[in-house]
């Protein structure tokens, strides 16, 4: 757990709140000591619900002098090349304190960390609530932009050949699932900004008008690339299949080309395996090599035929 109080930013797992303060504090709905302190507030059972649910949906609940921001924090998985993941992350703003919640523990190191950097000791609870929204939406940018850049990899591999269809196709789909998740996440995003801008007081307003401006266009941004990178996946899925096409017309173009080649030649021998008793040439001395010439001679000329045509 990290606590920032007094200009100073601390990790202790046995946290102290001090309602006299104004404290930032980061950790997971399963402290113990924060539960108590909220139970001691004598809030309603469905905060406590929401709080814990991992499954809540992106989400602005206003219950006075108690503010619950539910959003999500987007990344990658581990072992799946371009599949998202997310953790639900809660912030409750009530009397002087904002609280960070969240039950991944390297998302509260990595989330904190960044805070450390940003925060000031004169920031106000409603400044700290801009910045940790500011640091979700910058780690979405730059999903964002590993996406564009694997894409462009990936294209580069397709053209070239590289790679395994299947490795393609799974690329393809994982990245648009982790897009269209995206898109969506901030479009609701969108809408709980405007919400709590609307929610500050004149003077809050008016102090953080340009910050919340900056943060609305990053996440239009988000949206739009999103949707543009979802464009360019489709591009990718039918170039893909454009070249695997052209490779299966390839493949059956020297497999015809292969059988204009043997027709002629399978009609020849089928003549003299007929068992005729009056056929000259099987009595030939010189017959099987006459017609073995004449069978060189029709298939190089057919295979000279189709090299010119460039069917192999």
């Amino acid at each position: 757990m990290f606590i920032f109080e007094d200009g100073k930013f601390n990790r202790n797992e046995d946290i102290f709140i001090d309602d006299n303060k104004q404290q930032f504090i980061f950790t997971s709905p399963t402290n113990k000591k924060l539960m108590k302190w909220f139970k001691s507030k004598n809030l309603p059972e469905y905060f406590f619900e929401d709080i814990t649910n991992e499954d809540q949906s992106v989400a602005y609940d206003d219950w006075g002098d108690l503010k619950l921001i539910t959003v999500k924090y987007i990344f990658f998985e581990e072992d799946e090349f371009l599949l998202y993941d997310e953790e639900n992350i809660s912030l409750v703003k009530m009397d002087n304190k904002l609280i960070f919640l969240t039950d991944n523990k390297d998302v509260i190191i990595e989330i904190s960390k960044k805070f450390q950097k940003r925060v000031k000791r004169t920031d106000s609870i409603d400044s700290a609530i801009y910045k940790i929204l500011d640091i979700l939406v910058d780690n979405a940018m730059l999903m964002v932009d590993v996406i564009d850049e694997s894409l462009e990899s990936l294209e580069d591999d397709i053209l070239e050949g590289e790679i395994e269809e299947e490795e393609v196709q799974k690329g393809i789909y994982n990245t648009r699932r982790t897009l269209n998740r995206i898109a969506k996440l901030f479009i609701q995003e969108t809408d709980i900004i405007n919400k709590i801008y609307h929610d500050f007081d004149s003077k809050t307003k008016k102090d953080l008008k340009y910050e919340f401006i900056d943060l609305k266009e990053h996440a239009k941004f988000l949206i739009n690339e999103s949707k543009t990178l979802l464009d360019r996946t489709g591009y990718l899925l039918n170039v893909h299949m454009g070249i695997m096409s052209n490779r299966m017309n390839q493949a059956m173009q020297r497999l015809a080309a292969i059988s204009i080649i043997f027709m002629p030649l399978t009609f020849i021998v089928g003549n003299y395996g007929m068992n005729f008793d009056n056929m000259p040439e099987l009595h030939t001395k010189y017959g099987y090599f006459v017609v073995s010439a004449i069978n060189l001679v029709v298939a190089g000329g057919i295979f000279v035929w189709l090299k010119k045509k460039k069917w192999i």
